[in-house]
């Protein structure tokens, strides 16, 4: 696929160049090619104007035509082709008031940093750079084009990418880019949250190249960005913890080793698990005036209505919400795995959100004390459970019970939940044995005296 896709971007720039058009790949698809990385896609620019984009292409949506932007469907595949273009008249810190259209020197130019702005010619195998990138790239510096504080008032979304870049990339912010982020890092509060979440989503990622989504976050706090785009993790900076529990120090130093323990392949949700699970301690820490001991009492139950409101703020989806948040609330459960009654741990292997809890358990372990002896056992337990497929649904339901004359109500519903602890035991195993206890106890309810109430009434 990923060898398709280059092939696929090649061929719109040969396209374009047949016409009697300048064209390139641009941007980040040239820096992480020349880092041997493949692109997850390709941008185009040229000399073409959009309407010559779109006759040279059958397949097209003008996304952007105001802005010279056409994107270009080959093989299902869609590719950003825009017209070479010099910006100016910035008023709002994130759109030019207009566009005119240059050449690729210009277009260069007025991009953001160094790494981002070379120009590669795939058909004539052809490096074009007017701005030092490919110097930089080799430094693994991340440099703006031009003066850093116009660059950060063009778009004040480019005071985070710069830290997103540093750390996917594991380079170093040159001190002038990043003195000029730490002056402007306020600005970034003008920036919608749609475009701040989309960015710090990318920065947290799980990667196979190590722990860069533990230096994002120390980037983040370094940069002055934090506590404008996450004040409330900002606040866990200075939140010292017990050293019995954590030796490690501050809730942010246990954050930072948890984001360096993320294996790859971890649910995209653990990071903001990891991030959201201590968020409460901060507003909830208490000191015993005895033994000097730290406290975060109900940090769990006030963290998961901390995590709703912080992830809502970002507009993530609902669904990703509440999986975030039942991870929060439920996260001091795990200790006490082992000594649980079996119904009780089998609800807890059972919840849709287990995969999700378990990770963040591990990566709180790690992150800590450093001990997996509850993390193993509960893996062994999930397999089991895996190996009992007749567990997992209910033995019998609402209308069984009807069917052996029970009527549906409050009394129903307390008989189902019986059941199925008992289920859950491995007190009940089959529908027969749970049909034949069910019949004994509607028997028994039936026999029952029944109690009548006197109504009095006083005149």
């Amino acid at each position: 696929m990923e060898n398709e896709l280059r092939t696929t971007a090649t061929g719109i720039v040969q396209q374009l160049q047949k016409a009697g058009f300048d064209a390139f790949w641009v941007g980040g698809s040239v820096r992480d090619f020349l880092l041997g990385r493949e692109p997850d896609d390709y941008d185009i620019v040229t000399s073409a104007l959009p309407e010559q984009i779109e006759n040279i292409f059958k397949n097209t949506i003008a996304v952007g035509r105001k802005f010279g932007v056409i994107v270009v469907i080959e093989k299902e595949h869609q590719f950003q082709v825009a017209t070479f273009r010099a910006e100016a008249d910035y008023k709002d810190g994130r759109h030019p008031e207009h566009v005119r259209f240059g050449d690729a020197r210009a277009d260069a130019e007025r991009r953001d940093f160094t790494v981002n702005g070379l120009f590669f010619d795939p058909v004539r195998e052809q490096l074009h750079d007017w701005v030092g990138g490919e110097k930089d790239l080799k430094a693994r510096i991340i440099r703006t084009i031009g003066m850093p504080n116009e660059r950060f008032a063009e778009d004040h979304l480019r005071l985070l990418r710069a830290a997103r870049l540093a750390a996917r990339l594991n380079f170093e912010i040159e001190p002038e880019t990043f003195r000029a982020v730490q002056a402007n890092a306020a600005k970034i509060k003008l920036i919608s949250a749609e475009r701040i979440r989309d960015e710090l989503i990318k920065l947290f990622a799980p990667s196979s190249l190590g722990p860069l989504a533990s230096r994002g976050l120390v980037l983040l706090r370094d940069s002055g960005l934090l506590e404008h785009v996450l004040p409330e993790v900002a606040a866990t900076i200075h939140c010292e913890q017990s050293p019995d529990y954590h030796p490690e120090g501050s809730v942010f130093n246990h954050l930072v080793l948890m984001l360096q323990k993320m294996p790859e392949d971890a649910d995209p949700l653990l990071p903001w698990a990891i991030l959201m699970h201590d968020i409460a301690k901060p507003v909830t820490a208490s000191r015993d005036g005895k033994t000097g001991s730290i406290h975060f009492y109900e940090h769990e139950r006030i963290g998961e209505a901390m995590t709703e409101r912080i992830l809502e703020r970002l507009r993530f989806p609902r669904k990703q919400i509440e999986a975030v948040a039942k991870a929060v609330r439920c996260h001091m459960q795990f200790k006490d795995a082992p000594q649980m009654r079996k119904s009780t741990l089998r609800r807890l292997l059972m919840r849709p959100t287990f995969p999700l809890e378990l990770q963040l358990h591990r990566a709180d372990c790690l992150g800590s004390h450093s001990r997996l002896d509850v993390y193993d056992f509960l893996i062994q337990q999930a397999k089991e459970l895996e190996n009992q497929p007749q567990i997992h649904p209910p033995l019998l339901n609402g209308e069984d019970l009807m069917k052996l004359g029970m009527t549906p109500g409050p009394a129903m519903g307390a008989l189902l939940n019986e059941i199925r602890e008992k289920q859950l035991q491995d007190e009940l195993k089959t529908p027969e044995e749970a049909r034949t206890w069910a019949k004994g106890q509607i028997r028994e309810k039936a026999s029952e005296p029944k109690v009548e109430s006197r109504n009095k009434s006083h005149k």
